[in-house]
Formats: C-alpha cells, structure tokens, sequence
C-alpha cells in the first residue's frame, strides 16, 4: 500500500500522524530559545598582561613576544595579533570555525602558567578570556545610591558585580567610573630630602610593619594555643604614628613627619556619565554561546533582587542599553511577517481556488509543515532567531506549491467528470514525479550550504536546515494530507451567483486567466516560429545586466549592520591633555547634544576602556566615547541614523576644529572590525610606517572611505628618557632595579599594603605628593640611598630629556605590523576595498613589505567565495538530479536555463532598491535555484507526458505551456505575495530581509516571464535536432538497404 492509497483507505492513520505532529510540535515550541541571529563569533582566546609603568617597547619585548610564543603551539591557530601598549599587553589568538575554545582555553591556559616564570616579577598574572576586547557589551546598567561614592564603588565590585558574574552566559562585567576609596600616603620630597631618606624606605616600612601572619602553636597538656603576629593597621593614626627610621640619638622620624596621611580616592583616570549625570556603569558581555534575551532576564531578576535587599540606600539600577529588547522586537517582527504572509498565502489561494473548501486543503499544510519545524529545531539545539524565522516566512508560498500542484491536477480530473476517489488517484499518479522532483531540487540547493565553514557558517545552516526541512515536510503533507482531504472534501467550481460581487469579480478573474492563457499559447507558437528573435531578446537582456554590474550601482558587503537609532562618536585630543581637560570639553558637547529633542540618551565615557571598533579594554585619559541613542516613535527622526550622525559630525568638527573626531553606526549585529582593514608587515618600522602613510592616503582619495587612521603612532606620546649613565651608577653603588623601584614608587605609587576596615581591603598607595610630580625638574632631583647610606639625586648619574615614542606597538602572525582601518559613509566597504585594490595595482608598496587586510574584509571575501561554489555545486547537483528523474541529459539542461532569467529580474531589483549583495542576497540567489526550475520541472513532465501519448512535440509544447500556466502562476504569485511582507518590512533588520526578499521576488518575476518561453523553445530546438538527427540516419540507411535488395 502507498501513500496515496494509506490516505484514501486509512484515513484515521494520517489524522493520528499529523495530530502527533502538531501536539509535539506545539510542545516543543515553549522549549525553543529566542535570540537574534545564531552563533557568528570567532573562536578566540585573548591574553591580557598588565606591566605597569612599563612602555610599548619593553612590554614587546618581556611580555608579548613571551606569551606568543606559549600560544604559538596551540592548534587549530588561524592567526594570531597583539598590541603592546603602555603598562599592558594584549595577545589575541583566533582560531579556525569549529574549534572547542572551551578545550582550546584550557590548553592556552596551561601553556601560559609555564612561562609565568619567565615574565617579569613585576608584571600581573596574565588572564585569559573568550571575547575581544573589542565586543560590545549587550547590556549597559547606571548605579545610584544615596550612600558615599566610594562606599557605592566599594559595594558594587565586591558585592554586586560577583552575582552578575554568576548568570549563566556572562563572560565579562566592566566597572565605568565611580570613586575607589583607598588611603593614600602623599610623600612630601622636601621633608624626604631633610630627613636623608628615600621613597624606598617609607614604602618597605608600611610594607613591612603592616602584617598579620601565624608564627606556630603553643601546646601543652591542656590546651592548644595559636600563635598570630598582630600587626596590621587598626586605624590611619597607627599608620600615621610608624616609625620610619630610628636614629641611634634622636628623634625618630614617623611617616606622619614626612608624609600626609588621608582617606581618599584613587587618582580619576575615566569617568562614566549618563545624561549629563556622573556615576557609574556596568558594562555586561556575553559569552558566545549564551544567549542575550535569556541573560538578559537573568541580570534584570537579579538586578531587582539586590535592590529589594538595599532599599534603606536607595540603590537604583537604570538600564539605558539592551540588546535583548532589539532581538524581542526584530523576532516579533518576523513573527508578524510570517502572519501576514500567511494570510496573503490564503487570499491568493481562495482568488484562484475560487472556494474556500479547496483554499482551505491547500493551506492547511502551511502550519503542518511550521509546527513540525519546531521539532527539527528543538532536536538540532537550534533558536527562534531571525534566521530560522526569516527562512519560515519565505517558505510561506513554497509550502503550498505542492498542494497546489496535487489539487490543481485532481481538480482538473474531476472537472472530466470523475468522482473524487478516481479523480485523486489519476491526479496524484500523474503529478507525483513533478511533485517530487520540485522538491528535491529545492532542497538539493541547499545542501552545500551545511559544510561552509565561515563567520556565517551557522547562520546559513540553520536558514537552510530549515527551509529544507519544512519543503520536504509539505511535500508529504500534500501526498498525504492534501490526497486524503481532496479524496472526502474537494469541489470542483460550480456556476456562481454573479449577482454576488465577489463571485462577479472571480469570474472576471478566471476569464482573465483563460485569455491569458489562449494568449500565452498564441505567444509561444510565435515564439516557437521566431526562435532567432527571442535569443536576440534574450541576449540583449543579459547584456544590459552585465552592463548594469559593471557601473558598480550594486554594493558589496557582509551585512548590514543595522540601523537601531542608536551611534558612537570617539574623540581624541592631544597627547599631553588630562582627563580633567576632557572631561571639561565633553561636558560641553554632551548638553550640546542633549538639547536636541531627538535624542533619548548620552552615554558619555571620558578617558574609560574604548568599546567596540578598536578597543583594546584599556583607556587613554586624551580620549573620550559618547554613545548616542535616538528616540523611537513619534519623535523619531525621518533621516537615517547614519545621515543624523554625520550632521552632528560636521556641525561638533566645525565648534572643535582641533579634535580628532571619528563617528561609528552602532547596528543589531556587532561585526568588531572596520569596515576596512589593511594590515602591514615587514621588519623595518621606518619602512613600514612610510608604506603605511602611502596606504593611507590612497584610502583618504577613495569616495565612501572616512576616518582613516594609522594603528602606530611612532612620534604619538610624549616622554620623559632617561638614560642612566651605568658607570657613575657603579660608583654611587646604586643598581637598575633601585633606581626604577625608587621612581615607580614615586610616581605611579606603590600599593603593595592594604589597610582592613569592616572585613574590606583597601590600597595604602604611596607615592610622592602630586605637587612633588609635575615638572622634569621633579623627576631629576629624586634621591637615593646607596648601599652605603649615602644620598644621591637622579641629575648625578643620568640624563633626562623630553622625547616622544610609539603609542603602542603591534604584530601579526609574531611579526612586526602597522594597521590601517577606515570607515565608510554612503557606500559600501565591497566597492571601497576594490577601489583600493585597483590604486594599489598601479601604485605598488615596498616590495619588502606584506600587505594583508583584516578579519571583516577577509571574512567577507571568504564567504563569498564559499557561496560562490555552493551556488556552482547546487547547480550541478541539480543537473544530475535532474538527469536521474528524468532519464534524459539535454532535457535538464534546458530546464538549467531558468537559472539565468531569474537572475535578470533579482540583480534589477537589487539595482532598483540600492541595495547592496550581501550574503543575504546571496542567500537569496541560491534559493532562487531551487524555486526557478519548478516551473520549467512543471512544463517539460508535462510535455514529456503528452509526447508519449503520441503528440507531436509542437502541438504538446503549445499544450504543456498552455495547462500548466495556472498552477505556474498560482505557485509563483503564492510565493510573491508570501515574501511581499519581508521585502516592505521596516525596522533595524529590515535592510537584511528587504535584500533577500527583493531578490526572490525580482528572479520570481523574470524566471517566469521568461521561463515559460524560453524553456519551451530550447526544448522545440532539441526535439528538432533529435527529429532532424533521425531523419538523416534514415535517409543514410535506406540506400544500404536498397543495395543490399539489388545485391
């Protein structure tokens, strides 16, 4: 028994089948998470080492090169950068698509303790993380209280931050602002000099006396005693009161005689302000396997469970950032758009079923087939994400080819007078093959697209998967479900009441139908006798494509960021400018920005950790970020964000023409790298930093490319050098490690000791009075005390002068490099980056040094390539499938031609909407595979059927078109109208789904416009020759026949 006869016959077994589909379906429904798009991160470890006080040169040399060669023997290593900056060391290496970093981790981890060893004593251990420095936070929390700022500080680390660090998914919570209490020894260098002493002496002093340890036990027959040394500071008075030096005769000088003892601050090197208002931020990142909107109802119940518990502070969490509340809203939207496309679906159904019963048996596989997706999802771990829901939406119409198909043929056999059993039968017995064939060829396409292995390999995955997985679904819904309801409830369109207004219009609308049909056939007889004609038609179509692409109207990119109202702007001031001075400035700009009414919030982050683009995870006090959101609603501007935040560019460079100003467009999808990205190597920096301002330049002359800038600063920071003089060193008795230790104990502070209150530590940082630390002269006159106990002054036996070094240093792949990135504005990086290509040709770089570009570009060109090949291999695969079914090789290959007539109407749409090719249009592309031979399938069974009924191949060309054109057109307007509600969608993701809509519905357009001309004239052409061939080896036969009679 087949599936055609178990539908008729045992009808109560495809009712328990389906039900059990739709209960575990809905069931698992409830089980599906929801996030915005699958898993796009790079598997990554990134080692950051802090070395303080160290410059780039010297943290190159003892830390980074040292950490890259313990990375170096991980596998799976794709390459490897680091930055080496001012007091820290950044080491990150990626690694190749399909990589454990969670294994990965542990081996980097394990390689990293070997050579702690070899790092210096003075540096902090190293500390290994999953994410760049460079991901965005997808939350952003402001805390306020009513207690001191440095008991809210002190609060928030110790006691708020562990619990949000505890949430299943969060991989880094980042404190912003806010005040830290620690005590601070100002050391007066006057009262030091009096007294003989160096800042060395205080610090081991403090160092020394503030201790508390176990010394051992005292036992005796009746008790055990522990012995503990008691010596940390109960109060700063006992600080205060610490003898220093105790003469032999004398006074003994406490650190009170040379010190100011206070309860302060650690010195502000950033500040965090929300909407004008100084505090604090915490910035929450996610894992790359945790999911946003799950973490964000985590933090946000735990976030009220700490505020119900200190209410007697007033402790108040605001968030003003959550990516969770753009991924809920872009889902919804979908969601909305899949609705929609379903009753649309409905209505064009109902227009050409002209009955609601038939409409009805042909829809009914739409929510069949989605609710058994539910199932496939759950079991494949996959999400409802934009992917999986997008690839719902645009399947809306293909879901009921097949139905339309079966329906339509059974129709037809019971419009002959057939009752509906024999009518099924016969009609789902000559349909079948072009039923399955469809389909095959419609998931065939996708298959390719399962063994990418990119950025976006997931995201192709599981739109693919899915629309494969529902296809294939609804061509068994329509050999089961649609044959046993078509068997027990089909109708054949009876005579209608035309004083009925609908009725009146659906019979206007099949006589439409039948005139286009009596036309189509006299256009294909036409056709079919100009055949020079259409290919001159269709060639100069083709070319006027061609010519098209080559005006480089069509863009190229990865993807749209996104447009969520919401942009960053950075600021750079000079080098020698402090926080105090920017922060003066920025305040300024922030009530100039915030008195415009658009805008919803500032978020100002003065001299703080650069986030996004370029962040290393560490701040410079010349810089500042502000992180602008603009209003939804009714207040919403009616301009681009990108158009908005150029405006406010050119009108903040105009009032502040000495900044360096850089604006970035923050989207739904953080991409983390430029739009592009040119990397130099070599071993020379001289040569390099010339070829990279070559580079540079060439960027700054390309249209569309802003804010360029060079990675390496060489003359960027200003310093003070000093050159010790290594003799006179000797003779003083003093060594390298005193003479450094001496200076970073007076300048950056020692904090070594800590000072307990109420169960908390806090730093005692001692270093000289800021008074005592602002001038060259300062630094020169710094005493030491020999071995000997003798004083020497820093001028005696080294030099300092003022001179600038580089800001940071960088490598790639262990080798010295230069980094060059731009934005772009009004043009996409695809075209950009082929601009710069082409100035490069002609304008080569220092043969010496190796250019390559970033991670974006890279993975762009990567993945293009990849769906290049899926797009060539789907075809193949198509062509063979092809020839199996039909068991003819020239057949399929004119059915490949639809492929070429679909492409004519998506580039054209692309063109017309400016849009740019994307791997969504891509995407789009090699959907259209599948979807365009359908309707050339439909005509050639068709046509094959009737020649073997003994028609000549004119006559059943001309009736296969003819027959088929309603269940062609009923397929192919399904499937528009399906997608009509993703191509006019609008919202942040609406750039992605309006390309990949556009395409389809463009390559639907032209496919079967020209589709069902061409098809059927290259199938005449082969017949022909056939014909033609047979007839030549007739005649050449018969003359051997004759002779051999004669003989």
């Amino acid at each position: 028994m087949n599936l055609t006869q178990l539908s008729i016959k045992r009808p109560s077994a495809i009712i328990v089948i389906f039900s059990l589909i739709a209960i575990f379906g809905i069931l698992t429904l409830n089980k599906l998470g929801t996030e915005l798009l699958p898993d796009m991160s790079t598997p990554i470890v990134v080692v950051t080492t802090e070395y303080p006080g160290a410059a780039p040169s010297e943290v190159e040399n003892q830390i980074t090169k040292k950490i890259e060669d313990g990375l170096s023997s991980l596998n799976n290593i794709d390459y490897m950068s680091s930055k080496s900056l001012s007091g820290a060391s950044i080491v990150m290496a990626n690694f190749k698509i399909g990589t454990n970093v969670d294994v990965t981790m542990q081996e980097a981890q394990r390689n990293i303790d070997k050579i702690r060893r070899d790092l210096p004593a003075d540096s902090k251990n190293p500390t290994l993380v999953k994410n760049s420095p460079g991901d965005l936070p997808i939350m952003m929390i402001t805390v306020n209280s009513n207690l001191p700022k440095s008991e809210l500080y002190q609060k928030v680390k110790d006691d708020y931050l562990p619990v949000i660090q505890q949430v299943k998914g969060v991989s880094e919570v980042n404190l912003l602002g806010g005040e830290k209490r620690e005590v601070r020894v100002n050391v007066n260098k006057d009262k030091l000099n009096h007294y003989g002493l160096s800042i060395l002496q205080i610090t081991q002093a403090v160092n020394s006396a503030n201790l508390e340890f176990p010394t051992g036990k005292i036992k005796s027959d009746n008790e055990q005693l522990v012995v503990k040394l008691a010596g940390k500071f109960e109060s700063l008075d006992d600080l205060r009161n610490l003898v220093v030096f105790g003469p032999p005769s004398g006074t003994p000088v406490r650190v009170n005689d040379v010190a100011e003892v206070k309860d302060g601050i650690v010195e502000l090197t950033s500040i965090a302000r929300y909407n004008g208002e100084n505090g604090m931020a915490v910035l929450i990142k996610k894992s790359p396997d945790g999911n946003t909107v799950d973490i964000s109802d985590k933090v946000t119940e735990s976030l009220k469970i700490i505020e119900s518990e200190n209410k007697e502070s007033n402790l108040k969490f605001t968030i003003i950032g959550d990516d969770s509340v753009v991924t809920n809203k872009s889902v919804n939207s979908v969601i909305f758009d899949l609705i929609l496309a379903v009753l649309l679906v409905a209505f064009i159904m109902y227009v050409f079923m002209h009955n609601i019963r038939n409409s009805i048996i042909v829809v009914i596989s739409i929510p069949i087939s989605l609710i058994s997706a539910f199932i496939m999802m759950n079991v494949m771990n996959y999400s409802l994400n934009l992917m999986t829901l997008l690839a719902m939406t645009l399947v809306i119409g293909i879901l009921v080819d097949d139905s339309i198909v079966v329906l339509e043929n059974i129709q037809r056999h019971m419009e002959m007078g057939k009752d509906k059993i024999t009518a099924t039968y016969e009609g789902i017995k000559e349909i079948t093959f072009a039923a399955v064939t469809i389909t095959i060829v419609i998931v065939v396409v996708f298959l390719p697209l399962t063994f990418m292995q990119s950025i976006v390999s997931e995201v192709m995955r599981q739109f693919a998967l899915t629309v494969a997985f529902t296809t294939l679904m609804s061509l068994f819904s329509s050999l089961t479900l649609t044959v046993f309801l078509s068997s027990r409830f089909a109708k054949i369109d009876e005579k209608k009441d035309l004083a009925n207004p609908v009725h009146r219009l659906l019979a206007k609308f099949e006589r439409l139908l039948q005139r286009g049909a009596d036309f189509y056939g006299k256009a294909l007889d036409w056709a079919l006798s100009h055949k020079t004609v259409v290919f001159g038609i269709l060639i100069a179509l083709f070319a006027a494509t061609v010519m098209i692409m080559k005006m480089g109207i069509l863009g190229q990119e990865l993807m749209a960021s996104g447009d969520q109202g919401k942009f960053r702007m950075t600021f750079e001031f000079s080098k020698n400018t402090t926080v105090q001075q920017n922060n003066l400035i920025m305040q300024n700009i922030e009530q100039r920005i915030l008195s415009r009414p658009e805008v919803k919030y500032v978020f100002a982050n003065v001299g703080g950790p650069k986030q996004g683009l370029g962040g290393s995870g560490f701040g410079l006090e010349n810089e500042s970020e502000l992180t602008i959101q603009l209003k939804d609603g009714k207040e919403q501007i009616d301009i681009p964000t990108e158009k908005y935040m150029e405006n406010l560019r050119n009108e903040i460079s105009e009032k502040y023409p000495g900044v360096k100003l850089t604006t970035t467009l923050i989207g739904i999808v953080d991409l983390s790298s430029a739009a592009v990205e040119i990397i130099l190597l070599g071993d020379n920096y001289d040569v390099l930093f010339k070829e990279s301002e070559k580079v540079k330049n060439i960027i700054d002359n390309t249209p569309g490319a802003i804010d360029s800038k060079i990675s390496v600063d060489i003359s960027g920071n200003p310093e003070l050098s000093i050159d010790l003089d290594n003799e006179k060193m000797s003779d003083f008795g003093l060594t390298t490690a005193i003479v450094g230790g001496t200076i970073q104990n007076a300048l950056s502070g020692n904090h070594d000791s800590k000072y307990r209150e109420n169960g908390i530590d806090y730093d005692i940082r001692i270093n000289f009075d800021a008074f005592d630390r602002k001038n060259p002269d300062d630094l020169r006159e710094i005493q030491f005390l020999n071995k000997t106990g003798g004083r020497v002054q820093l001028s005696q036996f080294a030099n300092v002068q003022r001179s600038a070094g580089p800001n940071m240093l960088e490598r790639y792949n262990r080798r010295t490099s230069i980094t060059i990135t731009a934005n772009n504005l009004g043009r996409s990086n695809g075209l950009i980056v082929n601009d710069i290509i082409d100035a490069l040709k002609k304008d080569p770089i220092d043969p010496s040094v190796m250019l390559t570009w970033g991670r974006l570009n890279k993975t762009q060109d990567e993945t293009f390539a990849s769906l290049g090949f899926a797009i060539l291999l789907s075809i193949i695969m198509i062509y063979f499938i092809l020839v199996i079914l039909f068991d003819n090789f020239l057949y399929p290959l004119a059915i490949l031609f639809s492929i070429p007539a679909s492409l004519v109407g998506s580039l054209l749409a692309l063109n017309l909407s400016m849009s740019s090719m994307s791997i969504f249009s891509l995407l789009g592309i090699l959907m259209l595979l599948g979807l365009v031979a359908k309707n050339a399938i439909l005509i050639v069974d068709f046509y094959v059927k009737l020649k073997q009924q003994g028609m000549h191949y004119r006559k059943a060309l001309i009736e296969a078109g003819k027959l088929r054109m309603r269940p062609i057109l009923m397929t192919t307007i399904a499937m528009i109208f399906g997608m009509i509600p993703v191509a006019i969608a609008k919202g942040a993701d609406a750039e992605w789904k309006n390309g990949l809509a556009l395409v389809l519905i463009g390559g639907l357009l032209s496919s079967m416009v020209i589709t069902v001309i061409l098809i059927p004239v290259l199938c005449y052409i082969i017949d022909a020759a056939k014909e033609k061939f047979a007839r030549k080896k007739s005649s050449e036969i018969k003359p051997v026949q004759t002779e051999i009679l004669t003989k």
